[in-house]
């Protein structure tokens, strides 16, 4: 069905020894707060093929990020449609470590100052859609006061609450038909290379230290960032010295194709 074809050597400028060089590369001084601004997270961002990679890097950063804030540590409320006849015999230890790319973790760590995605359009007028992405200003128990750090100028800098609402997992993506009260927002230190589709960056880092499983993947990530010298890669121990890396083709694509 596909064909993992080795993609051309990648220069060696743009290969990181390990995540903590990876880290440091995309996001220097992430540790001063006073170093950054809202043009500093849209101009920085690191991508993965998959969204449990997205979760430890972020949380990895958020350690780093500002070192003397509080960890504000939002649990989500978690049931399972009763249409499920099984309901009643799912703990709730169960449900929370369910996670998918479609829905915010059951643990959202969260720090003032921090860079977050919203998850789902809340209020298109207001500038509140699937992907906008904002540094948190404030931190209650039911709500969050957030900046939009949008590049639409419409909207950037608004100051917006974004609400805890109940949100229904993909029946495709979990065994159980999963309800979940939380903050629809993820940390955007990083992201899937799916989720950054249409954004422009200065620097990019790219972790393939997972591969890529989809079709085309490769070529999603690599034109995020604006300039080649400011791609920075962080690829598997043993592409280390060769510096190749495996894309995914379907060999259908090019099979259709007629000269």
């Amino acid at each position: 069905m596909y064909a993992m074809l080795c993609v051309g050597q990648v220069p060696q400028f743009m290969v990181c020894a390990n995540l903590n060089a990876l880290i440091n590369r995309i996001y220097p001084g992430i540790g001063n707060p006073r170093a950054q601004d809202d043009q500093y997270f849209l101009d920085h961002i690191i991508l993965c093929p998959r969204n449990d990679k997205v979760h430890d890097i972020n949380e990895t950063i958020l350690q780093q990020f500002n070192p003397n804030a509080e960890v504000h540590m939002l649990r989500s409320m978690d049931s399972v449609s009763k249409e499920d006849r099984m309901y009643h015999a799912y703990p709730a230890e169960f449900l929370q470590q369910l996670n998918t790319g479609g829905l915010p973790p059951a643990s959202l760590c969260l720090k003032v100052g921090s860079s977050v995605i919203l998850l789902r359009n809340l209020d298109s007028g207001e500038g509140l859609c699937n992907g906008t992405r904002m540094v948190v200003l404030n931190v209650r128990r039911k709500v969050l006061q957030c900046r939009i750090i949008s590049k639409d100028r419409r909207f950037r800098g608004k100051v917006v609450l974004i609400p805890r609402i109940r949100l229904l997992s993909n029946a495709e993506t979990l065994p159980v038909p999963l309800k979940r009260l939380q903050f629809p927002v993820r940390l955007a230190f990083a992201m899937t290379i799916n989720k950054s589709q249409g954004q422009s960056v200065k620097h990019v880092g790219i972790n393939l230290q997972t591969l890529v499983f989809f079709h085309g993947q490769l070529y999603v990530a690599f034109p995020r960032c604006t300039s080649p010298l400011n791609i920075s890669l962080l690829l598997p121990e043993q592409s280390q010295e060769s510096r190749r890396m495996l894309n995914i083709v379907y060999k259908e694509v090019f099979n259709s194709i007629r000269l």
